[in-house]
Protein backbone atom coordinates (compact mmCIF):
# COMPACT_ATOMS: atom_id res chain seq x y z
CA UNK A 1 0.00 0.00 0.00
CA UNK A 2 1.15 3.52 -0.77
CA UNK A 3 0.70 6.18 1.93
CA UNK A 4 -0.30 9.67 0.99
CA UNK A 5 -0.48 12.31 0.05
CA UNK A 6 -1.26 14.06 3.35
CA UNK A 7 -3.41 17.20 3.40
CA UNK A 8 -1.27 20.26 4.15
CA UNK A 9 -2.24 23.85 5.01
CA UNK A 10 0.22 26.63 5.77
CA UNK A 11 -0.19 30.09 7.28
CA UNK A 12 2.41 32.76 7.81
CA UNK A 13 3.58 34.17 11.13
CA UNK A 14 6.39 36.66 11.90
CA UNK A 15 9.62 35.17 10.45
CA UNK A 16 7.98 31.73 10.41
CA UNK A 17 5.30 29.56 8.84
CA UNK A 18 2.79 27.35 10.62
CA UNK A 19 2.25 23.97 8.91
CA UNK A 20 -0.91 21.98 9.66
CA UNK A 21 -0.83 18.36 8.49
CA UNK A 22 -3.77 15.96 8.18
CA UNK A 23 -2.70 12.37 7.64
CA UNK A 24 -3.95 10.62 4.51
CA UNK A 25 -6.98 8.37 4.91
CA UNK A 26 -6.66 4.61 4.73
CA UNK A 27 -9.05 2.34 2.88
CA UNK A 28 -8.96 -0.43 5.49
CA UNK A 29 -12.09 -1.16 7.48
CA UNK A 30 -12.64 -3.05 10.72
CA UNK A 31 -16.25 -4.04 11.45
CA UNK A 32 -17.45 -1.39 8.99
CA UNK A 33 -15.42 1.41 10.59
CA UNK A 34 -12.81 3.13 8.44
CA UNK A 35 -9.44 2.78 10.17
CA UNK A 36 -7.06 5.73 10.40
CA UNK A 37 -3.36 5.28 9.68
CA UNK A 38 -2.74 5.75 13.43
CA UNK A 39 -5.15 2.83 14.11
CA UNK A 40 -3.08 0.70 11.72
CA UNK A 41 0.52 1.79 12.40
CA UNK A 42 0.21 3.51 15.85
CA UNK A 43 3.04 5.91 14.95
CA UNK A 44 3.96 7.54 11.66
CA UNK A 45 7.03 9.38 10.41
CA UNK A 46 6.85 12.61 8.47
CA UNK A 47 9.40 14.73 6.67
CA UNK A 48 8.78 18.37 5.75
CA UNK A 49 10.61 19.71 2.69
CA UNK A 50 10.98 23.49 2.54
CA UNK A 51 11.58 25.18 -0.81
CA UNK A 52 12.73 28.81 -1.19
CA UNK A 53 15.07 30.94 -3.30
CA UNK A 54 17.98 29.02 -1.73
CA UNK A 55 16.69 25.66 -2.99
CA UNK A 56 15.06 22.68 -1.26
CA UNK A 57 15.83 21.70 2.33
CA UNK A 58 14.58 18.39 3.73
CA UNK A 59 13.86 18.55 7.45
CA UNK A 60 14.63 15.75 9.89
CA UNK A 61 12.37 12.70 10.09
CA UNK A 62 9.85 13.29 12.89
CA UNK A 63 7.18 11.12 14.50
CA UNK A 64 3.47 11.65 15.15
CA UNK A 65 0.66 9.72 16.82
CA UNK A 66 -2.04 12.25 15.85
CA UNK A 67 -4.34 12.42 12.82
CA UNK A 68 -4.07 16.21 12.58
CA UNK A 69 -1.12 18.13 13.98
CA UNK A 70 0.78 21.39 13.51
CA UNK A 71 4.40 22.40 13.51
CA UNK A 72 6.12 25.77 13.11
CA UNK A 73 9.15 26.35 10.88
CA UNK A 74 11.04 29.26 12.43
CA UNK A 75 13.99 31.55 11.67
CA UNK A 76 12.81 32.36 8.15
CA UNK A 77 13.53 35.52 6.21
CA UNK A 78 10.60 37.96 6.35
CA UNK A 79 8.68 38.81 3.17
CA UNK A 80 10.16 35.82 1.35
CA UNK A 81 8.12 33.14 -0.39
CA UNK A 82 8.37 29.59 0.98
CA UNK A 83 6.82 26.36 -0.27
CA UNK A 84 6.24 23.23 1.79
CA UNK A 85 5.68 19.57 0.90
CA UNK A 86 5.12 16.82 3.47
CA UNK A 87 5.80 13.11 3.10
CA UNK A 88 4.33 10.55 5.51
CA UNK A 89 5.67 7.01 6.00
CA UNK A 90 5.54 4.19 8.52
CA UNK A 91 8.36 2.03 9.83
CA UNK A 92 6.77 -0.95 8.07
CA UNK A 93 5.82 1.01 4.94
CA UNK A 94 8.20 3.48 3.29
CA UNK A 95 6.09 3.79 0.10
CA UNK A 96 4.62 7.27 0.11
CA UNK A 97 3.41 10.11 -2.08
CA UNK A 98 4.42 13.60 -0.90
CA UNK A 99 1.79 16.32 -0.66
CA UNK A 100 1.53 18.92 -3.44
CA UNK A 101 3.57 22.07 -2.78
CA UNK A 102 1.81 24.77 -0.75
CA UNK A 103 3.33 28.26 -0.76
CA UNK A 104 3.10 31.33 1.50
CA UNK A 105 5.11 34.48 2.18
CA UNK A 106 6.60 34.69 5.68
CA UNK A 107 5.37 37.78 7.54
CA UNK A 108 7.77 40.39 8.79
CA UNK A 109 7.39 41.58 12.38
CA UNK A 110 7.95 45.19 11.29
CA UNK A 111 5.04 45.10 8.85
CA UNK A 112 2.65 43.78 11.49
CA UNK A 113 3.76 46.47 13.93
CA UNK A 114 3.34 49.10 11.24
CA UNK A 115 -0.23 47.95 10.56
CA UNK A 116 -1.15 48.22 14.25
CA UNK A 117 0.39 51.71 14.48
CA UNK A 118 -1.44 52.81 11.32
CA UNK A 119 -4.82 51.61 12.66
CA UNK A 120 -4.23 53.20 16.09
CA UNK A 121 -3.15 56.45 14.37
CA UNK A 122 -6.28 56.52 12.19
CA UNK A 123 -8.52 56.01 15.25
CA UNK A 124 -6.75 58.83 17.13
CA UNK A 125 -7.00 61.23 14.18
CA UNK A 126 -10.73 60.43 13.81
CA UNK A 127 -11.33 61.13 17.51
CA UNK A 128 -9.41 64.41 17.33
CA UNK A 129 -11.38 65.56 14.26
CA UNK A 130 -14.67 64.61 15.97
CA UNK A 131 -13.65 66.56 19.12
CA UNK A 132 -12.68 69.65 17.05
CA UNK A 133 -15.98 69.55 15.13
CA UNK A 134 -17.90 69.23 18.40
CA UNK A 135 -16.07 72.26 19.89
CA UNK A 136 -16.54 74.35 16.73
CA UNK A 137 -20.23 73.42 16.59
CA UNK A 138 -20.71 74.22 20.29
CA UNK A 139 -19.03 77.58 19.77
CA UNK A 140 -21.58 78.33 17.04
CA UNK A 141 -19.15 78.55 14.14
CA UNK A 142 -20.84 75.72 12.26
CA UNK A 143 -24.60 75.90 11.81
CA UNK A 144 -26.05 72.52 11.05
CA UNK A 145 -29.52 73.86 10.27
CA UNK A 146 -30.15 74.25 6.58
CA UNK A 147 -32.43 77.12 5.67
CA UNK A 148 -34.48 76.60 2.54
CA UNK A 149 -35.53 79.46 0.27
CA UNK A 150 -39.14 80.64 0.88
CA UNK A 151 -40.34 79.13 -2.40
CA UNK A 152 -39.59 75.57 -1.19
CA UNK A 153 -41.31 75.94 2.18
Amino acid sequence: AILGPPEVNITSCPNCINVTIKLPTSHLRDKGKLLSLIDIYEELDYIITLKSLDGEHKGPRQKTTEEVFSTVIEDLYPSRNYCVSVEVSASLNRNSIPSPWKCVTADSEARQGYLEVAVAGAVCVSLIIAAILKCVHSAGFVLLKISFPQTLV
